[in-house]
């Protein structure tokens, strides 16, 4: 009889464990259960939050009166009719085309379909040099009127040690997978903290809050599109086989900060030792490859064109673009909020989703192009 009431107790222990460990497994979790979600802070570093994550039954998706997003009339003509008092970042560098491997049998995140590698060719390409910065996207908005997302939706998401203690009071959801992500109401790209924040001393930084339809929107402007994932992973490599880095295997070539990341605890402490707390300007670091190009790991994840998809082949692939449809668009190269222990995802095989509409404070972009556009080659 004792050594049943002893199994009982100790069966009855297990049931209570299981029934908190569940408790954190919700579509949301509220201020008063930040406590009990902690758990579920060591699963994820919130790298696909999306807008379904997150339910806000006062925003509205309709389009905000007055857009001029489809305006095609206006042409870009820098030289002409864009005026800007920022150094230009409009730059592309030539991608010459080639064969590589794509993704590797080495993977990280299984679940990401970083594998199997896989053989597939890229034809040459334009890339721009840089992401695309604030001030660049407000040349867009001014020209064209256009209207984000974000803005349309009302909110975005942004990490909470960012935030006021007026902006987090304001807050009553979460992501229960990564609490410390916040939808915060009225964040986009010109105050990309909520209230009370601004961009004034951030012209050169990366533009974030920006969604794949925005960047698409943006580098049709421009005359360009968004790379393919192929391309940006043929771009990333610069050359190399099977690398982790645009340059190589080391994180710190030459013991030096070649990229924007996370340093210290995530999520408690940014010591800042690559010289930046959250993004960087566009023009930061040294170049990452030989084909030139800055930021292309680090600093903000990036759209690509491709449809989500993790089961992949070893067929040999020419010139891919991915699905023809999906619930999720690809991102690559990682960001400011990326460190090993959580979000490793600033390598070149790595990648992550999101829904076309999402933005965050971490989610830029950067165009590519076919043949190099015209305004571009003088």
């Amino acid at each position: 009889m004792v050594e049943k009431m002893r199994l009982l107790n100790i069966y009855s222990v297990f049931l209570l464990i299981f029934f908190l460990s569940r408790r954190c497994i919700s579509s949301q979790c509220e201020k008063s259960n930040e406590e009990n979600c902690d758990a579920r802070k060591e699963k994820s570093c919130g790298c696909s939050i999306s807008r379904g994550d997150v339910k806000n039954d006062d925003a509205s998706d309709s389009p905000v009166a007055g857009s001029a997003a489809d305006d095609r009339s206006k042409k870009y003509r820098p030289e002409t009719n864009v005026k800007n008092p920022y150094v230009r970042t409009n730059e592309m560098v030539k991608i010459p085309g080639g064969t590589f491997t794509m993704g590797s049998d080495k993977q990280i995140f299984e679940a990401d379909g970083e594998g199997p590698g896989r053989k597939a060719k890229v034809n040459t390409f334009y890339m721009d040099k840089y992401e695309v910065s604030n001030s660049e996207f407000e040349l867009f908005v001014n020209q064209t009127g256009y209207i984000t997302e974000a803005e349309k939706f009302g909110n975005s998401f942004v990490m909470d040690v960012y935030l006021s203690e007026d902006v987090k009071n304001a807050i009553t959801q979460a992501v229960a997978a990564a609490p410390w992500w916040l939808p915060v109401d009225g964040a986009y790209w010109r105050i990309p903290e909520g209230k009370g924040s601004n961009i004034k001393n951030r012209m050169d930084h990366a533009v974030v809050h920006t969604s794949w339809n925005d960047a698409t929107e943006f580098c049709k402007w421009a005359g360009k599109r968004l790379p393919t994932e192929a391309e940006f992973e043929y771009a990333c490599r610069g050359g190399l086989e099977q690398r982790l880095f645009p340059w190589g295997n080391k994180e710190m070539p030459k013991n030096e900060h070649w990229m924007n990341i996370w340093q210290g605890e995530f999520p408690k402490e940014n010591t800042k030792e690559d010289g930046y707390d959250s993004t960087a300007p566009v023009t930061a670091y040294p170049e990452q490859n030989k084909f030139g190009l800055k930021n292309i790991i680090g600093n903000v994840w990036e759209w690509t064109n491709d449809w989500w998809e993790t089961k992949h082949t070893t067929d040999f692939k020419d010139n891919p673009t991915g699905p023809a449809s999906g619930e999720d668009k690809v991102k690559k190269g990682g960001s400011f909020l990326c460190h090993k222990s959580y979000c490793y995802r600033y390598r070149c095989q790595a990648r992550s989703q999101n829904t076309p509409d999402s933005s965050a404070s971490n989610l830029g972009f950067r165009c590519a192009a076919s043949t190099l556009p015209d305004y571009l080659k003088s």
